[in-house]
């Protein structure tokens, strides 16, 4: 009797980390291969050795490239994995892009910490370097969207489009004639730059992302927010920060800014874009035209909207200057990157405002100052909260619960089970209710490092 044994690594009772690892009777997978974020203990979990070994990994599936999916794959070439990484093409590029940048902030942050004797480390290290990364990315493969590709005689697999993020999909895998589903992060019905996502039709055992599994997304008037929060800005004669994440949703914000610019909503006051990521992400928008809706000229025209800051000393020479500006950095959880320098300058001012948008995860500065944090630790030091803060959920790239419930219609059978993951434990326990109220399946919600074996 085959049988197929699945480990759950990570996004498991939480958000980040997503690592699942299918042990076949012909190969070994790991879909997803994310880093932790957020709370202490789970980053902490990245420094521990996987509780698999990684060289008897044979493939990894990615369905986008987001840190929380990819950030842990240098760590797993330097613990053994010689095999391959696939993904579409533009999930390879936006992954190359996060890698090579978290390599390299990883290697600043440590030689900072080392200097400044801010860490509790001895010396502080970095979780992977630049050229951990470089290595990983040459085990990159490209694959299409929609076609099967075979892995094995007993296996193959296939991505279908998903929104969410430029190249995001979720993976179909047949394992021996029965399905098995990874969602991915699903994306929006209604996305300014990315169509919706394709649905699944059959699912014999499905893995569903719970982000917002217990929530509905506000309907919110984007426009109008943003619209007052510019005014304001200018009134005050202050900045209008706003901490992104560098693909898709710093995107959308120029976007829309570009927008209200050309239905003369909002005057033309400067916008500075500050993250060198962000950048190398727009360019694959434009190498990647059929993953998203803007043509090359709208592409070209919103982009010439805006002041790109290529280099750290345009970051102070944008903070010494006294006019009203929006400033967009990464990186979206306030984690790090180019904000932490503005909020430092800036935090502490009232003529200050920030614009959270999008997922928080617990444990990062993002959700403290939406859960309305007095000061904010950066780089060893506190600095006093005085800038308004303020939030706009409905720009999420996830689905929220209603639009999951609706991303699942299609399928045809009754799965034997589904697993929800990438979810905070109040997320996952009310949307199983929700699930097993609307489709009557079952559904189980595992815990890290739960193992589970399934007959073939």
């Amino acid at each position: 009797m085959n049988t197929l044994k699945i480990h759950f690594l990570g996004a498991s009772g939480t958000v980040t980390g997503s690592k699942f690892y299918l042990e076949t009777p012909d190969l070994n997978l790991m879909v997803d291969c994310g880093m932790f974020q957020g709370l202490k203990e789970l980053r902490e979990i990245n420094w521990a050795p996987l509780p698999i070994d990684a060289s008897k990994v044979d493939v990894v599936l990615l369905t986008h490239g987001h840190l929380d999916h990819t950030g842990y794959l240098p760590r797993l070439v330097k613990e053994g994995f010689r095999g391959k990484i696939i993904g579409t093409a533009p999930t390879l590029a936006i992954t190359e892009i996060i890698l090579l940048d978290s390599g390299k902030i990883q290697e600043e942050e440590a030689t900072k910490a080392n200097e400044e004797g801010y860490s509790k480390h001895h010396p502080a290290v970095p979780f992977y370097t630049v050229d951990e990364a470089k290595n990983t990315i040459s085990k990159f493969e490209s694959a299409e969207k929609d076609k099967w590709l075979p892995l094995s005689d007993t296996i193959k697999l296939r991505f279908r489009y998903n929104g969410h993020i430029i190249g995001a999909t979720f993976i179909e895998l047949d394992i021996s004639g029965k399905i098995f589903v990874f969602s991915g992060d699903v994306g929006r019905i209604h996305d300014v730059l990315l169509s919706k996502p394709e649905k699944p039709q059959w699912a014999d055992y499905l893995f569903l992302e719970s982000t917002y599994g217990n929530k509905l997304h506000p309907k919110e008037d984007v426009e109008g927010m943003l619209v007052d929060l510019v005014h304001k800005t200018i009134t005050n004669g202050g900045n209008l920060i706003i901490p992104s994440f560098a693909v898709e949703r710093l995107q959308s914000l120029m976007y829309t800014l570009w927008q209200l610019f050309k239905k003369n909503k909002i005057p033309n006051i400067p916008i500075f874009i500050d993250s060198p990521m962000g950048n190398n992400v727009l360019s694959v928008f434009q190498e990647f035209p059929e993953w998203h809706k803007l043509s090359s000229a709208e592409y070209d025209a919103m982009c010439t909207h805006f002041n790109i800051i290529t280099s750290y000393s345009d970051t102070w020479k944008t903070i010494d200057n006294p006019r009203p500006k929006i400033i967009i950095a990464g990186s979206g959880m306030v984690t790090g990157g180019r904000v932490l320098t503005y909020l430092k300058q800036m935090i502490d001012k009232t003529s200050t405002s920030i614009l959270i948008v999008g997922y928080q995860a617990e444990g990062t500065r993002g959700r403290q100052l939406l859960d309305g944090a007095h000061e904010l630790k950066i780089y060893g030091k506190y600095y006093p909260v005085k800038a308004s803060v303020n939030h706009l959920e409905s720009l999420s790239a996830h689905a929220d619960q209603g639009e999951l419930i609706d991303w699942l219609n299609e399928i045809k059978n009754i799965p034997e089970n589904v697993f929800l993951i990438h979810g905070e434990p109040s997320a996952l326990d009310i949307f199983k209710v929700k699930i097993r109220d609307v489709y009557h399946w079952n559904v189980t919600i595992p815990k890290l490092n739960d193992t589970l074996e399934i007959i073939l």
